[in-house]
């Protein structure tokens, strides 16, 4: 379990839920969420309740993600997103500020989930993905891709929310209060050292 999953649980637990983790295509998730066939959807940027008016935001972030290029090759990021242009980029369908930012002129691969995003990578069918910095990582670790390295500088950072289907707008004050929680007595950093800075 990663360590949104993991903050999100004990967050959960805290007001009484259990986390139970349903593994979609991005897109379909939101719109799942959005019709209420499912309650929440994790990491996602502020803003979406303006394309989906069934979502709620959590207002307490749940982490700053780190937009990166992976590649095994090297690319001057200098221009940030335009540096992308004319390049062979391949992205997961459904992130919406990949889906906004990426330069038209690029040549878009889209994908449904990361295991299909860096088999891209290792089997040289696109030349960059881009992709969350700690889960990326993972990803290089688990499967000892050494010859694929991550791009600096991120391309950017965002917050990142937990989106509730409205029917459950009761629970925003107390999750928000469960996750601020994690973050004033200590577990939220803990969670970072045991999981996240191992990668580094």
């Amino acid at each position: 379990m990663g360590f949104m999953d993991r903050v999100t649980e004990i967050a959960l637990n805290r007001i009484g839920y259990d986390l139970k983790r349903i593994q979609l295509p991005a897109e379909r998730g939101l719109s799942n969420v959005n019709k209420g066939l499912d309650d929440a959807e994790m990491s996602r940027i502020a803003g979406l309740e303006k394309v989906y008016p069934n979502l709620r935001r959590v207002p307490e972030k749940i982490m700053d993600w780190e937009f990166v290029v992976f590649s095994k090759r090297d690319l001057a990021l200098s221009d940030g997103w335009q540096s992308l242009a004319g390049e062979e980029v391949a992205f997961i369908n459904g992130w919406k500020i990949l889906e906004n930012q990426v330069p038209r002129s690029s040549r878009v691969v889209k994908v449904r989930n990361e295991d299909l995003l860096f088999d891209l990578l290792r089997n040289d069918r696109t030349d960059y993905v881009i992709y969350e910095k700690w889960a990326g990582l993972k990803i290089i670790h688990d499967h000892g891709d050494a010859d694929i390295k991550m791009l600096s500088p991120p391309l950017a950072v965002r917050d990142m929310y937990i989106y509730l289907n409205k029917r459950h707008e009761n629970l925003i004050p107390k999750l928000s209060e469960a996750l601020r929680g994690l973050k004033e007595d200590g577990t939220y950093q803990h969670l970072e050292k045991s999981i996240l800075h191992k990668l580094k």
